[in-house]
């Protein structure tokens, strides 16, 4: 089969990280598809390690709710250490994502309670009508963490040729008992990340921005 580069970086440059939700769901026979469609990814071995847990309707608000109040009340546990910092430009990318979405929703710089109420937003999923967890086998460490981040990839990008938006977080992951125990995700699984997905709230303003990407030469080292 013969596939056309330029169609795919289409796809790539369609999806982004979505921050507002309408509330309709997605059909299941939609999310079957993106899901089998997602399950085509290499992984080492073929090991296929992620086990993706889909969060739909009652449970997503009951969801929600728990977490919003654990992460008001400052508790975060990973089960995958989170960076211990961000240096150089990885910073300079993370600072320019943020100031972009706070300017896009009209938060100015140092109105740090704004923030905080959009940082919170991460908790109650953007709104999303369902959300996935991602989780590997913990003897299979950062290789299955490997496999899966390609997974995520797979998925997001399924999603937008579905028409649906996403989004990944790790935010979600820094509470791990809560997924651990609601969800009842055995605890020989490492919870990597959730991503929130649905149909994109168009007209919302957290939606009206989009990152860039780094030049080639800031990426690639050429050895010939």
């Amino acid at each position: 089969m013969t596939c056309n580069l330029t169609d795919l970086d289409s796809l790539l440059s369609a999806r982004h990280s979505c921050r507002a939700f309408r509330p309709a769901p997605v059909p299941r026979a939609t999310i079957k598809q993106l899901l089998q469609a997602a399950q085509k990814v290499p992984s080492w071995c073929n090991a296929q390690p992620w086990k993706v847990t889909i969060v739909s309707g009652a449970q997503t608000d009951q969801l929600r709710s728990v977490l919003v109040d654990r992460a008001q009340a400052g508790h975060h546990e990973p089960d995958l250490a989170f960076p211990t910092r961000y240096q150089n430009e990885y910073q300079d990318r993370r600072r320019a994502c943020g100031w972009a979405l706070y300017e896009a929703i009209g938060v100015p710089k140092g109105d740090r309670a704004a923030s905080a109420r959009q940082m919170m937003e991460n908790f109650n999923f953007f709104g999303a009508p369902h959300v996935a967890i991602l989780s590997s086998p913990v003897e299979l460490g950062s290789y299955g963490a490997m496999d899966c981040g390609g997974y995520v990839a797979a998925f997001t990008l399924a999603a937008t040729a579905a028409g649906l938006a996403s989004i990944p977080q790790a935010a979600v992951a820094s509470h791990a008992p809560v997924l651990h125990d609601i969800l009842d995700i055995p605890t020989d699984r490492t919870i990597l990340c959730a991503i929130s997905f649905g149909y994109a709230d168009t007209d919302h303003p957290a939606n009206g921005f989009r990152t860039d990407r780094a030049a080639l030469d800031e990426f690639v080292d050429w050895r010939s």
